[in-house]
């Protein structure tokens, strides 16, 4: 029982315990049923649909061992032309070679078992400054690699043998030594090919795994009410759903992995495609390109990849696309600093955008709508030949909302032109709408630092779009001529947000009025049209309608001059009385002066 427990354990790294005669070599692998000399080859997480082809190298006799292991025998070529281009492969396209001391190099005539002792020897080792492989994921300086790429232009043994099955060679001495490469790749499907996989097979039954990861690209935007501010690398509040106002610069974000078998390609094609609906607007010369390890950013030299700026001729995809002789492969650092890329690295976009007056209104046709932004990412995804895969897309929604203020005349209910008001958005605390955080909506929805007073139309309504979240202070600045103005009110945009599931994102849209006690004259809603009373009500389920938009009432009371009849009569006793006063005291200053006059004489 001991002995099949240790024959299902996986034996890791490239120094896994199988014997060539003395010759380890490389696999990762676990043992199962005995005795019908197949390989299994496993799939990597996601790494659907791919096949592979089977390549033999030397022929041998193969028995199992008692440690778990393999025991190859009588080793030889499985064919001239292999036998050549595996010594070529060695000798000349292995920048390892003229390294090495002559007493290890190759003897002039190679036999295969000095091959494979050679191959043994030597597939641990690395070039100066390298990477070390890891497992099966074998690097371009290693002499694995060289050996695979000559042998790959041979026929192979066998095509498109699926993962997950089984498969033992049918010919005459099948076993021994092979190697294993991808099939061909759908450039459409999310997948990679694995490393160069070499394993003994023959004797009991053996699985390897493929060494290889799907990269995955991730789009997250920066929920702008809580921007810290300073470098954006830092902010910590990334989100997949959030709010905006029209004409703000919002920031994105794409993150980009690699493949774990990184190491394995000579060139690595890379490339971001974002694209962007017809409500958003990229902003010019806002991309920063990084590489991201361990939580340290290092900026990549834009010379180092193209952009590609939306616009209706490219169906308005955003691209970033590393240009390099060897693609990402060939990326330096900005200000000539030390550029790390490998199969730990995230290579991260930010780039700003905004909102224009074609987005989206959340809420329009009863939809709680957003305006999506979708990235995927193209990358090399076969080490052992040219071919590009697309990764899973992903999404983020930014919102936006639209409003009316409606205007009529408090007692007959009928729309009203000729009224002006602000709306300023920011920190109105204590009615100061003076604040220096405070800005003013325009009539097309952006903001301004400076007072703007928005015009009723014909019909009585001021009509905005691209309204973010939050509290907005209404101003009446003029009533129509011989209406008076209502108080300053708030009104708040109070959508529910699921801000990591862009699917979902916006949950439920809602808006809170504070008409400052003065209810009877502004309303969350339309009229009902029940004139008379000199108070408005709204009707049922009117403050948000099928547009999109939140509607405010707001009714003006009208200043009306009543007759007051008898007023000319009263007025012409008023003027007869005072002309007799003054006769009358005219007539007693003359009765005086000629009394005085007549005294004198």
């Amino acid at each position: 029982m001991s002995k099949n427990i240790a024959r299902l354990a996986v034996t890791a790294g490239l120094t896994a315990a199988l014997s060539f005669g003395g010759v380890m070599a490389p696999v990762t692998m676990a043992f199962a049923a005995e005795g019908d000399g197949s390989i299994t080859i496993s799939q990597a997480e996601k790494n659907d649909g791919t096949t592979f082809k089977a390549y033999q190298i030397f022929k041998a006799t193969v028995t199992d061992t008692e440690n778990g292991g393999k025991t190859a025998q009588n080793i030889t070529w499985a064919s001239d032309t292999v036998s050549m281009k595996v010594i070529d492969a060695i000798r000349k396209d292995w920048k390892g070679y003229d390294g090495l001391e002559v007493k290890d190099q190759l003897s002039d005539k190679p036999t295969a078992q000095e091959v494979a002792d050679f191959l043994m020897a030597h597939a641990g080792s690395t070039t100066a400054g390298s990477t070390s492989t890891d497992g099966t994921r074998i690097a371009t300086n290693n002499v694995l690699y060289a050996v695979a790429n000559a042998v790959k232009s041979e026929k192979p043994a066998a095509t498109n043998i699926p993962t997950g099955n089984s498969w033992t060679p049918n010919l005459a001495n099948g076993n021994g030594y092979y190697l294993f490469v991808t099939s061909d790749l759908d450039s459409t499907k999310p997948n990679t090919g694995t490393s160069p996989i070499f394993a003994v097979v023959g004797g009991s039954a053996v699985t390897v795994h493929e060494k290889t990861s799907i990269p995955t690209v991730e789009k997250k935007i920066l929920d702008d009410s809580k921007v810290k501010g300073g470098d954006i690398t830092g902010e910590t509040d990334w989100v997949d759903a959030a709010d905006s106002q029209i004409g703000q610069e919002v920031n994105y974000r794409l993150t980009g992995t690699i493949a774990d078998n990184y190491d394995s390609y000579d060139t690595y094609s890379y490339k971001f495609k974002d694209q962007l609906t017809d409500g958003l607007d990229y902003i010019t010369d806002s991309i920063s390109v990084y590489a991201l390890n361990n939580g340290e950013y290092t900026e990549i030299n834009p010379t180092s990849y193209d952009v590609d700026a939306p616009s209706e001729s490219n169906q308005r995809v955003l691209t970033v696309n590393f240009n390099g002789t060897n693609g990402l492969k060939s990326a330096t650092a900005k200000n000539g600093g030390t550029l790390t890329i490998n199969a730990n690295t995230n290579i991260v976009v930010f780039y700003k955008a905004k909102l224009n007056a074609k987005a989206v209104i959340a809420g329009a046709n009863n939809k709680l709508e957003g305006n999506p932004n979708t990235v995927t990412l193209e990358y090399s995804n076969n080490p052992m030949v040219a071919g590009t895969g697309t990764s899973e897309s992903d999404m983020v929604k930014d919102y936006t909302y639209g409003l009316k203020i409606n205007k009529v005349d408090l007692g007959t209910e009928k729309a009203l032109e000729g009224a002006t008001f602000t709306i300023a958005a920011g920190d109105t605390t204590n009615g100061d709408v003076n604040s220096a955080n405070v800005k003013y909506v325009k009539s097309d929805g952006t903001l301004s630092d400076n007072k703007v007073e928005l015009s009723m139309n014909p019909d009585g309504v001021i009509t905005l779009t691209g309204l973010d979240a939050g509290v907005y202070t209404v101003t009446e600045t003029s009533a129509p001529d011989g209406y008076t103005k209502v108080e300053p009110f708030t009104f708040e945009i109070k959508p529910t947000m699921n801000a990591i599931d862009p699917n979902a994102g916006l949950t439920a849209l809602s808006g809170t009025l504070d008409s400052k006690n003065q209810s009877d004259k502004v309303i969350a809603g339309l009229t009902d049209e029940k004139a008379g009373d000199n108070r408005l009500t709204a009707q049922a389920g009117s403050d948000k309608v099928t547009d999109g938009y939140f509607n405010i009432t707001v009714g003006d009371t009208k200043q009306v001059g009543l007759p007051l009849t008898g007023l000319n009569g009263v007025t012409f006793t008023w003027i007869a009385g005072g002309a007799v006063l003054c006769i009358g005291v005219a007539h007693l200053i003359r009765s005086r002066k000629q009394a005085e006059e007549s005294e004198q004489e």
